[in-house]
């Protein structure tokens, strides 16, 4: 009998031990859903697990599939943290209550208040600017200026978009509204229609190797792809033109993240968040994808910095998201597919 209640007790024991090691080990990771592929995001996380002993596990997929697991999931969801592109998307989390607020001394610090939500439930992490591609053997920098004079008639059969269902040109337009208002924003966007070489693109590294054949003179695409063609392919009649420099300045946007409403690990979450706008995590999250770093104290990559310095739009990138909806109506309407 006393070997009996020994052993129950042994088995008592073991469990307790076991329960509390799970537990443990549950307290030191935390859970991201990422809209960033994975070989955007893995270098950082190791860097984070190696500098602070907390696990990263993420779990990869579509913006738009990504928020309505969080919603569909509610209290019950294990995602600490959700990581995205666009700032569209980002206020759209938010919007959803799906984000909760996050106050931290470090991040005010390292991201500048344009770059982050007004109530800071979510942090751009890097900046990705938009901007004038040109084939430099039909065009010459001095025939560009501004987004705007894209829609006048010289440029009429010159011009490739990509498609107006992307968010990345929603943005664009979103802000633009922001700027002049809808009517004159409508026209501008009727004149890119007009001047069309083409229908509009399904992606942008396409937009710019129909530009290089010589198809169209010019489009707009975010940097990173400019970069990434031309590493393939340097010999492209291909150049960046940065608009607006002498108004605004060049519309930009970012990948951010935010702490989820019902995260299970605040502390941890929030400890890579701050870890991710730090200056050793930033030359990493901007880097790998040939993007800005968010953090004004880190300088870009050589080879992004090779590109020119440009004056950037300043206006809070939240308004991409608050206008976002008159963006789509009114590409809509003016003829923008």
């Amino acid at each position: 009998m006393p070997s009996r209640r020994l052993y129950h007790y042994l088995t008592a024991m073991f469990c307790c031990v076991s329960l509390f090691s799970a537990n443990a080990a549950h307290a030191e990771q935390v859970v991201v859903y990422s809209a960033r592929i994975e070989q955007l995001i893995k270098p950082m996380f190791d860097a984070f697990t190696k500098d602070t002993g907390i696990g990263v596990k993420f779990i990869t997929d579509k913006e738009g599939a990504l928020l309505a697991r969080l919603k569909a999931e509610g209290k019950n969801t294990p995602a600490d943290m959700l990581i995205t592109s666009d700032a569209g998307n980002l206020w759209e989390a938010a919007r959803e209550g799906l984000l909760q607020p996050v106050e931290s001394k470090i991040l005010g610090a390292n991201i500048p208040a344009y770059l982050r939500d007004p109530q800071n439930q979510w942090f751009g992490l890097s900046v990705r600017a938009r901007t004038i591609i040109y084939n430099t053997q039909k065009v010459k920098p001095s025939d560009l200026s501004t987004y705007e004079a894209l829609a006048e008639p010289k440029w009429k059969g010159r011009l490739c978009l990509r498609t107006s269902k992307k968010v990345y040109n929603q943005s664009l337009v979103a802000m633009m509204i922001a700027e002049h208002g809808e009517a004159k924003t409508e026209q501008i966007v009727k004149g890119w229609v007009a001047n069309l070489a083409i229908d509009p693109l399904s992606d942008e590294t396409r937009a710019m190797e129909f530009v290089a054949a010589g198809q169209c003179d010019v489009t707009l695409a975010n940097t990173y792809y400019y970069g990434r063609l031309m590493e393939k392919n340097p010999s492209l009649p291909l150049a960046i033109f940065w608009p607006n420099q002498t108004g605004t300045g060049v519309h930009v946007n970012i990948s951010g993240a935010g702490v989820t409403r019902y995260a299970h690990n605040v502390p941890a979450a929030i400890k890579l968040l701050e870890f991710l706008s730090s200056e050793k995590a930033q030359n990493l999250f901007a880097d790998v994808n040939m993007e800005y770093p968010a953090n004004p104290k880190v300088k870009p990559d050589p080879l992004v910095a090779a590109w020119g310095s440009f004056k950037e739009n300043r206006i809070n990138v939240t308004t991409a998201g608050e206008l976002q909806a008159e963006a789509v109506k009114l590409m809509d309407r003016a003829g923008y597919r």
